[in-house]
């Protein structure tokens, strides 16, 4: 039976997960199978449990990693002292750069988090409302302070983040600017409109 196959600085289990990613963007979650998973790695499907539980359990390190990699940046930016604009700017490089760069992880996160089992579903929900509330709050605090245009702050955030998980669209796309100018493009468009 062939072994999992790793590159250097990473596990068996890390493998498998980066392959699932991959495959629950391609055929979603449900459509996918542990069968499936076992082929595209190279092994038995018995073999897969020795290094993780369950589809299940895949999808909730994917999510909650992703959705921890964005609290943690949320939270650098929430303490320090820059105008509103900035932070927004910053918050919206850093989406925009881990879409680019780990689309396969946010994709699913962001499409295929609606498939994780109790409590997780409840615990990612909550930590979606929250994200977006304290977005929400830095945008709040720039029309406060007249950094920012007098706009419905959680209307600001929903369109924000559904324009940066439209880069989907530019992953697909066969002839593409690159990832600096589509970075550079998206802050303008929507950073712009904010200010005053």
């Amino acid at each position: 039976m062939p072994a999992i196959k790793t590159q250097r600085n990473s596990t068996k289990k890390e493998v498998i997960i980066n392959k699932a990613a991959r495959l629950f963007r391609e055929k979603g979650f449900a459509g996918t199978s542990m069968r499936d998973l076992a082929e595209d790695v190279g092994v038995e499907a018995a073999s897969l449990y020795n290094h993780i539980q369950s589809k299940a359990e895949i999808l909730q390190d994917i999510c909650f990693r992703v959705a921890n990699i964005f609290i943690e940046h949320l939270e650098k930016i929430e303490g320090n002292k820059q105008h509103s604009i900035d932070k927004i700017k910053a918050i919206l490089r850093f989406h925009i750069q881990h879409i680019v760069n780990n689309y396969e992880d946010v994709y699913v996160a962001d499409r295929e988090w609606r498939h994780l089992s109790e409590p997780y579903l409840s615990n990612y929900k909550v930590q979606r409302k929250s994200y977006r509330q304290r977005l929400a709050a830095i945008i709040e605090e720039g029309i406060r302070k007249k950094e920012v245009k007098a706009i419905d702050a959680p209307t600001a955030v929903l369109i924000m983040l559904h324009a940066i998980s439209g880069i989907e669209s530019w992953h697909r796309s066969k002839q593409k600017i690159s990832a600096e100018q589509l970075e550079k493009n998206m802050i303008v468009i929507l950073v712009e409109g904010l200010k005053i």
